[in-house]
């Protein structure tokens, strides 16, 4: 059992990248981390990686696009606490860049399986264990891609990128965001891009094979600062490490 005092998070998609990240540096706070992965074999070679460097991890089985993993994951969570404080929507597809003339429904659609309605699979499953916590917070992971400011500024290379899935993605997960906030203002749900949109900068991940120009901790700047943020922070804004992005 974990200690009923420690702050209890869940990260989904986090044997890799920024999930990782998160995790390792929540974890060095002494936070017990639920560390979500749809591979159980990477996901359990992270969880001890960060278990030899002294955190408390649990290795979660969890697939964002199947019911059934998603409530065998709540399931597992409730073996080890009566609360979840912190939720990290992190797991996301890149789909392909298909020009937008040849895209198809189906293309879009799997991207969307990962990108939009798992964050909403695992929110709506978790949302028992989140209400249970004094102080619950959600964070989804974005991008300025998906924010329409963004998009249509001819000064950014993202508005270049011809492309119907992911930034469409992104813009619906910042929608669904706002409305939870809106609806649920007992759980503090905001936005994180792990990028720097006024320096036209976002960060190494495998999901861009590494060309991002910020390391993996500077991309999770903001993805920490609102799974931190205390009783009185804000609820439903979107930010990056440097501060509020527009939607």
């Amino acid at each position: 059992m974990t200690n009923s005092e420690q702050t209890s998070v869940l990260i989904t998609g986090a044997n890799k990248g920024l999930g990782l990240e998160a995790a390792r540096r929540l974890g060095e706070l002494g936070w017990t981390i639920f560390l979500g992965s749809r591979d159980e074999g990477r996901g359990q070679a992270a969880a001890d990686k960060l278990t030899a460097g002294g955190a408390n991890v649990v290795m979660v089985p969890l697939d964002v696009t199947s019911d059934e993993s998603v409530t065998a994951a709540v399931r597992l969570v409730q073996e080890h606490t009566n609360r979840l404080d912190v939720l990290i929507n992190n797991a996301g597809a890149p789909g392909k860049i298909i020009a937008p003339a040849d895209a198809t429904a189906d293309d879009i659609h799997s991207v969307y399986d990962t990108n939009v309605y798992g964050p909403v699979r695992v929110t709506q499953a978790f949302l028992p264990l989140l209400r249970a916590a004094d102080h619950p917070r959600v964070v989804m992971v974005s991008s300025g891609g998906g924010s329409f400011a963004v998009v249509t500024d001819p000064e950014q290379p993202v508005s270049k990128m011809h492309e119907l899935a992911y930034s469409s993605s992104k813009a619906a997960l910042n929608m669904i965001t706002v409305r939870y906030a809106q609806a649920l203002p007992e759980i503090k749900f905001n936005v994180a891009t792990p990028g720097e949109v006024v320096n036209h900068k976002f960060a190494a991940t495998d999901m861009n094979h590494h060309t991002g120009q910020l390391t993996v901790t500077e991309g999770t700047d903001s993805i920490v600062k609102l799974a931190t943020i205390g009783a009185d922070g804000p609820t439903g804004i979107f930010i990056d490490r440097l501060g509020p992005i527009a939607w």
